[in-house]
C-alpha cells in the first residue's frame, strides 16, 4: 500500500443528517444482536465514517477521573504548563500553547497536552528510520501527580475498546477479525490529546482545528457537551455533531480507507471555536499501529465493490505507518520541528 488510488465512486454518496449510534455491548449478545450490530456498523463505516459509540464499558467514574485531571491541568498557572512545553521534546510530547499547532497551514485556536504510551527514548541509529524519534517519554506537570495515572489508564482502557471495535468492524465487512492484530503487536503508537478550545480568537477566526482526516486507524473522542465538532457531508456542507452523554464519537482514519480501497470511509471533520470566551474541552484517543508496521490491503469479500480511496497529492499516505505519523507532526508543530529536527524539514 505505497500510494492511494484516485477513483470516483460508482454509486452516489449517501447523504446523512445525523451520526449513526453503535452499541458495542451487542458484540456480547445473541446471534441476532451481533448480526444487527454488524449491519449497523457496516453502514456507518461505509456511508458516513463517523458514529456515536455506546456500550463500550467505560464508566462515568473513569471518565470523571480523567476530565477532573484535565481541568486541573488547564487551571495551572501558564508558567507551570509551559514548563512541560513540547518545545522541550524531540518526541513531540507535552504542552502546546494556543495557536502553536497548525492544520492546513493555519493556526488552530486551542491549547493541548500531547501524551503517548510511556516508552524509553528510541534515538534512531544510523540507517534506522527517523520516525523512531516519536517514541519517548511524556512530560508531566510536577504539581499534578494525578494526571499521569489518569491519562495512562485511559490509554490502556481505550486501547481495549478500540481493539474490540476494530475486530467487530472487520467482521462486519466479512474480513477476518484478527487480520491487523500483528501490526498492533508490541508497542502500537497510541496517542492521547487533552484539548481546550478557549473561545474565539481575538481576530474573530473560528478555526478551533481546521478540516482534516485522521490518518491512522480509529479515533475515539470524548467531548464535554459544548458544540463545535462538525463532520463533512457528501455535498461539502458540514453537519454539527451534538454530544451524546456517555458515548464516544468514533471516526475511521485514512489507513483503513486506503487498506480497503475506499470501501471504508474516512471523513473530513473540523472544530469551530465556541463563541466569545466560552471554553470547550475534548479528549481524542488515536488507536494506531506500531511505527514500523506495514499496512497491507485488507482481504475481504466486498473488495470488488470498493470505489477507490480518495487521494491528496500534497499529503500522500505511506505503507509504513511511522512515515505518516512523523510527516504529520513535522507539519503540525513547525517550532518543535525546527528546534529538534531541522534536518528533516523540506522547503
Amino acid at each position: 500500500m505505497s500510494q492511494q488510488h484516485t477513483s470516483v465512486p460508482s454509486v452516489p454518496a449517501v447523504p446523512f443528517d445525523a451520526l449513526p449510534v453503535i452499541d458495542l455491548s451487542a458484540a456480547s449478545g445473541s446471534a441476532e444482536e451481533r448480526a444487527a450490530l454488524h449491519t449497523a456498523l457496516h453502514r456507518a463505516a461505509t456511508e458516513v465514517g463517523f458514529f456515536h459509540l455506546t456500550g463500550h464499558g467505560i464508566t462515568a467514574a473513569e471518565t470523571a477521573r480523567l476530565t477532573d485531571a484535565m481541568h486541573a491541568f488547564f487551571a495551572l498557572p501558564e508558567a507551570e504548563r509551559l514548563a512541560i512545553s513540547n518545545l522541550n521534546s524531540p518526541h513531540f510530547r507535552g504542552y502546546t500553547r494556543i495557536g502553536d499547532e497548525r492544520t492546513g497551514g493555519r493556526s488552530d485556536w486551542r491549547d493541548q497536552l500531547d501524551i503517548g504510551a510511556e516508552l524509553p527514548v528510541h534515538r534512531p541509529a544510523e540507517g534506522e528510520p527517523d520516525y523512531w524519534w516519536l517514541e519517548g517519554p511524556n512530560q508531566w506537570p510536577a504539581g499534578l501527580p494525578t494526571l499521569r495515572a489518569a491519562a495512562l489508564d485511559w490509554i490502556d482502557r481505550l486501547s481495549a475498546v478500540a481493539e474490540r471495535l476494530l475486530h467487530e468492524l472487520l467482521t462486519a465487512i466479512g474480513a477476518k477479525p484478527d487480520f491487523y492484530d500483528d501490526v498492533f503487536a508490541g508497542h502500537p503508537h497510541l496517542r492521547l490529546k487533552l484539548v481546550r478550545y478557549p473561545g474565539s480568537a481575538p481576530d474573530g477566526a473560528g478555526q478551533g482545528v481546521g478540516a482534516h482526516k485522521d490518518y491512522g486507524f480509529l479515533t475515539l473522542l470524548l467531548t464535554d457537551g459544548v458544540p463545535g465538532l462538525q463532520v463533512e457531508r457528501p455535498d461539502g456542507s458540514f453537519l454539527d455533531v451534538p454530544s451524546m452523554p456517555g458515548a464516544f464519537v468514533v471516526n475511521l482514519g485514512e489507513l483503513l480507507e486506503v487498506a480497503t480501497d475506499g470501501y471504508l470511509k474516512a471523513t473530513n471533520h473540523r472544530v469551530v471555536s465556541p463563541p466569545g470566551g466560552r471554553e470547550r474541552y475534548s479528549v481524542p484517543f488515536f488507536y494506531n499501529p506500531r511505527l514500523d508496521a506495514h499496512i497491507q490491503p485488507l482481504d475481504f469479500p466486498h473488495a470488488q465493490h470498493a470505489p477507490g480511496a480518495t487521494a491528496d497529492p500534497a499529503n500522500p499516505l505511506f505503507a509504513e505507518y511511522g512515515r505518516n505519523e512523523l510527516k504529520g507532526y513535522l507539519r503540525a508543530h513547525p517550532e518543535v520541528a525546527r528546534r529538534h529536527h531541522a534536518g528533516l524539514l523540506v522547503g
